[in-house]
C-alpha cells in the first residue's frame, strides 16, 4: 500500500526525510517549505507534485503521514493540529524544548487512534538492535553500569551549525538537545528510563557559537548507573556504548561497525561485524519501521511517550548545569 507522505520543512533533515520515504517505494510524497527557492529546488530534485508554502494550504487534501522537520519549538502545536486532522505523525527530534502542549498532544493522540512517533534514528541501527536483543536475552546478565562516549569534528561534518538552530538553545540548538539526546535515548531503550542525573556542559572550542559543545552527564537507570560524555570538535568521529553486567560486558562501536561482548576475564572479545552504513540507510530503515507500526505488523521504534521521556531527561539536564545539583525525574511522560 502506497501513502500520501507530507514533509514538512526540507531543510537538511528534511530533505533526508523526504528522500527516504521516498525511497521505500511505499509513499506519494508533498512538501511544505516557507522558503520559496528551497521549496522549488527540493520539488524539482525529487519530482515532488505537490509543494506547499505553508501547511494550511497542504492541509486542504489531508495526507495519510506528516513528517515534522521543522525547528523544535514548533513541533508540538504542529503535531497536535495533524493529530485533530487524522493524520499519523513522525516528528523530528528533539520532540520540543519545553512541555508545553505535551499532554495535549499525547491525550489527542490516543483519542483518536493516532500513530505517533519521534525521530530517534539510532533505534533503526542494527548494532543497537543487536545488542539490544543480547542484553534482553541475559548475555551478560543484569546491567549495572552503562558507558556512551561520542564525539564529531562538526566544522567537517557539520559546517553550516553557526546559521542553523545548533546556535540557540531556545530553538533546539547545543549539545544536549541536538546530539546527547541521541546517546540518551539510546541508553534508555537498552536499560529503561532515565530516574535522575546531573550534568555538566559548556561550550569549550566551537567558533560562532555560545551553546554548549561538550557535555558530562552522570544518570540513574534505576538501579543501573550511566556516564555520558559527547563533544563536538575532536577530529575523530566515534561512538561506542559499553554495557556492564554481572556476567560479563557488551560493547556496540558503530565507528568500527561491530558490537562486542565477553563474558569472563580471561578469554578475547568476541565480535560481530557489519558493513559500513550508507547514510540514508538508517533513514530508509525508520521509513519503513513508522509505515509498519501503521500497519499494526511491528512497534514503534521510538513512541511518543519515549519521545516524551527522552524531552523530560534533556530539560532535566539543561536545568542540571544552571543549578548545578541531581535532577529527579518523575515517571509521568504526560506531565
Amino acid at each position: 500500500m502506497r501513502y500520501r507522505v507530507l514533509v514538512i520543512g526540507v531543510g537538511s533533515i528534511g530533505e533526508r526525510h523526504l528522500r527516504c520515504f521516498q525511497a521505500t517505494g511505499r509513499a506519494e510524497l508533498a512538501l511544505v517549505e516557507t522558503r520559496d527557492a528551497v521549496r522549488r529546488a527540493v520539488a524539482d530534485r525529487y519530482g515532488v507534485q505537490e509543494a506547499y508554502a505553508d501547511l494550511d494550504a497542504a492541509l486542504t487534501r489531508p495526507p495519510d503521514v506528516a513528517v515534522i522537520a521543522t525547528p523544535a519549538p514548533l513541533h508540538v502545536a504542529m503535531a497536535t493540529r495533524l493529530v485533530e486532522a487524522g493524520v499519523h505523525v513522525l516528528i523530528e527530534k528533539p520532540l520540543s524544548v519545553s512541555l508545553d502542549g505535551i499532554a495535549e498532544l499525547r491525550e489527542a493522540a490516543q483519542r483518536r487512534g493516532i500513530t505517533a512517533a519521534v525521530a530517534y534514528v539510532y533505534r533503526c541501527h542494527p548494532l543497537l538492535i543487536a545488542m539490544r536483543q543480547a542484553l534482553r536475552g541475559g548475555r551478560v546478565g543484569r546491567p549495572v553500569q552503562l558507558i556512551a562516549v561520542a564525539g564529531q569534528h562538526f566544522p567537517t561534518y557539520r559546517p553550516a551549525y553557526r546559521e542553523i538552530y545548533y546556535a540557540d538553545r531556545a530553538a533546539g540548538g547545543g549539545a544536549i538537545q541536538d546530539a546527547l539526546t541521541h546517546l540518551v535515548n539510546g541508553g534508555e531503550w537498552l536499560l529503561g528510563r532515565i530516574d535522575r542525573l546531573v550534568a555538566d556542559a559548556a561550550h569549550q572550542v566551537l567558533d560562532g557559537v555560545s551553546v554548549e559543545d561538550t557535555v558530562h552527564l552522570l544518570a540513574r537507570h534505576g538501579q543501573a548507573m550511566a556516564c555520558y560524555c559527547l563533544n563536538q570538535h575532536q577530529a575523530p568521529n566515534e561512538v561506542t556504548i559499553t554495557v556492564v553486567g554481572t556476567g560479563g560486558t557488551i560493547r556496540c562501536e558503530l565507528h568500527h561497525h561491530r558490537w562486542r561482548w565477553i563474558e569472563r576475564p580471561d578469554e578475547p572479545w568476541h565480535e560481530e561485524l557489519i558493513a559500513p552504513l550508507e547514510r540514508d540507510t538508517l533513514f530508509i530503515a525508520q521509513a519503513h519501521a513508522f509505515l509498519d507500526a501503521m500497519e499494526g505488523r511491528a512497534s514503534l521504534p521510538c513512541s511518543l511517550d519515549e519521545g516524551i521521556q527522552t524531552l523530560r531527561v534533556n530539560l532535566a539536564a539543561l536545568a542540571s548545569v544552571e543549578c548545578r545539583t541531581w535532577m529527579t525525574i518523575e515517571a509521568n511522560p504526560a506531565a
